[in-house]
């Protein structure tokens, strides 16, 4: 038959109690022994016995064993600010080592500091000056290409404007000389009327026609006569009408 379940309870009987005692603590030191080498494990154990006698096994040091566990299970905040202080001076290397990684290669870009290169490096250097120098031509040419291009826009954008304000010259150039032929037609017409109208005779200057006299004859003086003959021919109208 088989052994029965023994019930878990205190032993009541001291001499029972410290015979199980020592056999039950020997075979957890065993198996604690046994699992920090069989599975690399990290194992601390401690016992206390009734009387108060201490025993302990620990695979890694029993001090190093309690810091590590006080740093995971009683500051669990300060662990974390550890591990994230930790992760950024990580960072902080690595970024370090790619500037300086990058200062060498530009130096070497510059042709400074060549003595350290081995002959391969110097090739690979060669070849990236290379391939650089041959996109920056590529790169210029290209915008040579479109500075020109534009130019030629401006170039027809200009003319168009120039035929356009050549066409408005024109317009403009021969309104203005219908506008002269205007003024020139009338002109001319208004000096002909003038040279028309002074070419008749001046009615200031005509002969007036003879006058029928009535009630009087016309006074011839005699002669010999003291009046004058200015006077006599303008009081010729008064003096016929006296006689």
């Amino acid at each position: 038959m088989g052994r029965g379940r023994v019930e878990l309870k205190r032993i009541e009987n001291k001499i029972n109690r410290q015979v199980t005692f020592s056999k039950r603590r020997n075979g957890l030191l065993k198996k604690a022994y046994e699992l920090s080498v069989l599975c690399d494990a990290e194992v601390g154990l401690i016992i206390f016995s009734s009387r108060g006698k201490l025993y302990e096994f620990a695979s890694a040091g029993m001090s190093k064993t309690l810091e590590r566990y006080q740093r995971c299970s009683f500051t669990p905040h300060e662990n974390s600010i550890e591990r994230e202080t930790q992760s950024w001076y990580q960072e902080v290397t690595k970024l370090k080592a790619n500037y300086e990684s990058l200062q060498r290669t530009q130096r070497h870009l510059l042709g400074e500091d060549l003595g350290p290169l081995s002959v391969k490096e110097l090739q690979n250097l060669e070849k990236q000056l290379e391939g650089a120098l041959a996109q920056t031509r590529q790169r210029k040419t290209q915008i040579m290409i479109e500075q020109m291009e534009d130019l030629r826009k401006k170039e027809r954008h200009l003319g168009d404007l120039n035929k356009q304000l050549r066409v408005k010259l024109e317009e403009e150039g021969q309104n203005l000389n219908v506008i002269q032929n205007m003024w020139s037609s009338d002109a001319a017409a208004g000096s002909s009327n003038f040279s028309l109208h002074s070419s008749q005779t001046n009615p200031m200057d005509c002969t007036p026609e003879p006058v029928m006299q009535m009630g009087y004859h016309q006074y011839h003086p005699a002669e010999g006569s003291s009046i004058p003959k200015s006077l006599t021919g303008e009081t010729n109208f008064i003096q016929g009408w006296v006689l």
